[in-house]
Order: C-alpha cells, then sequence, then structure tokens
C-alpha cells in the first residue's frame, strides 16, 4: 500500500480506506472517509470507520455537515477513542 501511496502521491490512509480525524482545539471534529454513524448523542457518538469504530465522548455534539464521506461536528469534546 505504501509504495502505491507513494506512486500515486497519495496519503497512504486513503489509498487504505482508513478515516481521517482533524481535531480543532476541543470544540470541532472534522472525519474524511467515515461509513456512517451508529450512534448519535449529545454526549457520545460512534462513528463507523471501516476497519476502526470511532467513538468521541463531550457534551452538546451537534452535526454540522455530513454526507457519504465528510462529517463535521461542533460541541466540547473531551476524548477520542478507536475501537478495533
Amino acid at each position: 500500500m505504501e509504495k502505491a501511496a507513494r506512486r500515486l502521491e497519495m496519503p497512504a490512509d486513503v489509498i487504505a480506506g482508513l478515516p481521517r480525524l482533524e481535531i480543532k482545539g476541543c470544540r470541532e471534529v472534522y472525519i474524511e472517509n467515515h461509513r456512517g454513524l451508529l450512534l448519535y448523542e449529545s454526549n457520545e457518538m460512534r462513528i463507523n470507520g471501516g476497519q476502526v469504530m470511532i467513538k468521541l465522548r463531550g457534551e452538546g455534539f451537534v452535526i454540522k455537515a455530513m454526507n457519504a464521506t465528510e462529517l463535521r461536528i461542533e460541541g466540547l469534546l473531551f476524548g477520542v477513542d478507536f475501537e478495533y
């Protein structure tokens, strides 16, 4: 995978289909390559990342934008867990 990623000049995580997370402070989370929501509550979210499940813990979560592969969440983030 890494060789293919270098040849195509793309990040290895994109080639592998892994989710990409961008966390801005403790107030915003942006996720690329998600495969849907498993749980949506104001204090916990679980996102299908394919090979991994992403669990967000916090309070006041609100989905600000979502499409088939991208998700933007705002709220007070306390922690992120990954379950394989």
